[in-house]
C-alpha cells in the first residue's frame, strides 16, 4: 500500500469527530491570538525593521491598546519588546548567545524524569519491536486543544502523549492525516478528557506531562538529545549528531528532528543550522519562530 492509500484508509477509519469537533471558546481565543501574532510577524518581516506600536496596530486594524493587551496576554511582554524576538536576526543571536553544546549534557546523563522549564516531564520510549508493529495493539486517544501557537491535535496512549500537531499553518485535515498515518495499525478514540491534564501541563508549564515516545531507535536517541536543550536556548543539527555518537549523521539527524511526533514538548524547534538559519519545521516555519520568540521572551521577562 502506498502512502496516499495509507492516508485514505486512515481517514476512512477515523472517528467522525476527529475533524469536526468545534473548538471551545478558549481554543478560539488562543487561535485568534496566534493569528494576530502570525500577521504581525509578516508585517515586521516586510518592513525589515522595528515598527512603532501605533503603526503596527493600525496595519492590523486594531487600536494600540487592544493590540498591546493581546500581545501581553499571549507572551507576557509588550509588543515593543516582543518584536525583537520575532526578527530573523534573533535566531542568529540565539545561536551566538544561547547555543547549548549537548555533549556536556550527555556526559552528565539523563534520568527518566527530566525538567523542562517549570514542567516535570516523564517519558517512556517504545521498544523497537513495538515500533515495528506500526501501532498494532495500541489505543491512541485524541482531541483538539488550545495552545499558545494555535489549535493543536493531541494524541496519547495509556503511558503519555505520543503526538502534538499544530494545525494553524497546515489545517486540521493535514494534521490528522500526518499523525494518524504514523501508526496505521493503532485504534483511535476521540477522548480529549483522558489526555487533557498532560496537554494543560505542557502549555501552562505546571504539573507533570507524560510522554510516550514512539519511534525507531535512532529517532528516539535524537529526541532524547533534544530534551536536554533548555527552554530559551538552541542547538544545531551537528551538535545533536555528535551528542548521540554519530557525528557524520547530520542529514539523518535532521530527518529524525523533522519526524518528531511530539512537537514543542520534544523541542525540535530549538534545532538550528550552524549558520544561524532556522532550518525547516514540520508544522510551518512561522510556528517555529513563534515558539522561539515565546520562549525567549518568557526567559527574559
Amino acid at each position: 500500500m502506498n502512502k496516499d492509500e495509507t492516508m485514505s484508509e486512515t481517514m476512512k477509519d477515523a472517528p467522525a469527530d476527529a475533524l469536526t469537533v468545534e473548538p471551545s471558546e478558549s481554543a478560539k481565543a488562543q487561535s485568534y491570538h496566534y493569528h494576530v501574532m502570525r500577521r504581525a510577524l509578516d508585517k515586521i518581516d516586510a518592513a525589515g525593521e522595528r515598527i512603532p506600536l501605533e503603526s503596527l496596530a493600525t496595519e492590523l486594524n486594531m487600536s494600540p491598546a487592544h493590540f498591546q493587551r493581546l500581545f501581553s496576554a499571549w507572551v507576557g511582554v509588550s509588543p515593543k519588546r516582543y518584536q525583537q524576538y520575532l526578527t530573523l536576526e534573533h535566531a542568529k543571536a540565539l545561536l551566538a548567545e544561547r547555543h547549548t553544546v549537548l555533549e556536556t549534557a550527555v556526559a552528565a546523563g539523563l534520568s527518566g524524569t527530566g525538567r523542562l522549564h517549570d514542567l516535570f516531564l516523564r517519558w517512556d520510549a517504545m521498544s523497537p519491536g513495538e515500533y515495528a508493529r506500526r501501532g498494532k495493539g495500541l489505543t491512541i486517544r485524541h482531541g483538539w486543544f488550545a495552545s499558545p501557537f494555535g489549535e493543536v491535535l493531541a494524541m496519547g496512549t495509556d503511558k503519555g502523549l505520543c503526538g502534538l500537531a499544530f494545525a494553524e499553518e497546515c489545517g486540521r485535515v493535514a494534521a490528522w492525516q500526518d499523525m494518524a498515518g504514523r501508526w496505521p495499525a493503532a485504534r483511535f478514540e476521540h477522548d480529549p478528557d483522558s489526555i487533557a491534564p498532560w496537554v494543560e501541563a505542557a502549555f501552562e508549564g505546571r504539573g507533570e506531562a507524560a510522554l510516550h515516545m514512539i519511534g525507531a531507535p535512532f529517532q528516539i536517541k535524537v529526541w532524547e538529545a533534544l530534551l536536554r536543550v533548555p527552554s530559551g536556548h538552541v542547538t544545531t543539527y551537528s551538535d545533536i549528531a555528535h551528542a548521540i555518537g554519530s557525528p557524520r549523521a547530520v542529514r539523518a539527524v535532521g530527518t529524525a528532528v523533522g519526524r518528531n511526533p511530539v512537537s514543542f514538548l520534544i523541542p525540535c524547534h530549538r534545532a538550528m543550522r550552524k549558520s544561524g538559519g532556522l532550518g525547516g519545521y514540520h508544522w510551518g516555519l512561522p510556528v517555529k519562530r513563534a515558539m522561539l520568540a515565546w520562549e525567549s521572551a518568557r526567559a527574559e521577562a
